[in-house]
């Protein structure tokens, strides 16, 4: 778990919000929990003022939701979100990765190498938390690499709602095995300085990502029926039963 962010900088607010938006996307408040302002307050030794100035902060990023006479809770996305938010995503990222090819220095493709080198790490011991982290980290500095401010905003405030999903796509049986695997090709065009196959791994990454979520989806429904079904049966088993000795 990361160090807590302290809540002291350039205004007491901006430190909340901080901690608060680390909170949400590290899953100590998870998608669709309400906010204890009271709790925090007390465990943070400041007064719910900044909270809530802190909380309209992350509103405004679109992160949590005020609700009228209720709080504030952490903003869920739907399916429909997902399969909005990921072709998007793909553009973006696989435009991110075509100009750091272009631009990163020997050195920073280097920096990018010893990065997936950690992928590999986690990927090989099977820790998904880590990949997870791992793989944020990798794909920020590719932004970052491009040097592009606009690409950069763009790209900044989309992936602050990826980042709800937490990579839930690699629950998927298989998943973080073929990821390493895009990776790799990722990599390797960066490395070649491979502009146009950089861009297209790139976008291939994210868009296998919402294949994966839809298939774990899917795998997920199928399940909870199966799960149903006994239960099912037995209730009418039951009303045959009750049927049978009204009969009777």
């Amino acid at each position: 778990m990361p160090e807590p962010i302290p809540l002291r900088g350039t205004s007491l607010h901006d430190g909340v919000a901080a901690r608060l938006r680390q909170m949400v996307f590290d899953r100590q408040l998870a998608p669709g929990d309400w906010v204890d302002e009271k709790a925090l307050a007390a465990a943070w030794q400041i007064s719910r003022t900044p909270l809530r100035e802190a909380l309209k902060v992350l509103a405004a990023e679109g992160l949590v939701e005020l609700v009228p006479q209720r709080g504030c809770r952490v903003v869920e996305l739907t399916d429909d979100d997902a399969q909005g938010l990921f072709p998007v995503m793909a553009l973006l990222e696989g435009r991110c990765a075509h100009e750091a090819a272009l631009k990163a220095s020997d050195a920073q493709i280097a920096e990018l190498q010893r990065l997936h080198d950690e992928l590999e790490r986690f990927a090989t011991a099977g820790d998904s938390d880590g990949y997870y982290r791992a793989n944020h980290v990798f794909h920020s500095r590719v932004q970052q690499l491009a040097d592009n401010r606009w690409l950069d905003r763009a790209t900044g405030d989309l992936r602050r709602f990826l980042r709800l999903l937490r990579g839930r796509q690699l629950k998927l049986p298989g998943r973080m095995a073929r990821s390493i695997n895009e990776h790799r090709v990722l990599i390797d065009a960066l490395v070649q300085r491979d502009a146009a196959r950089a861009e297209r791994a790139m976008h291939d990454h994210l868009m296998a990502q919402l294949q994966a979520l839809n298939a774990l989806r899917r795998r997920e429904q199928a399940a909870a029926a199966r799960a149903a079904a006994p239960d099912a049966a037995a209730t009418r088993a039951t009303r045959a039963q009750r049927r049978s000795g009204h009969a009777g």
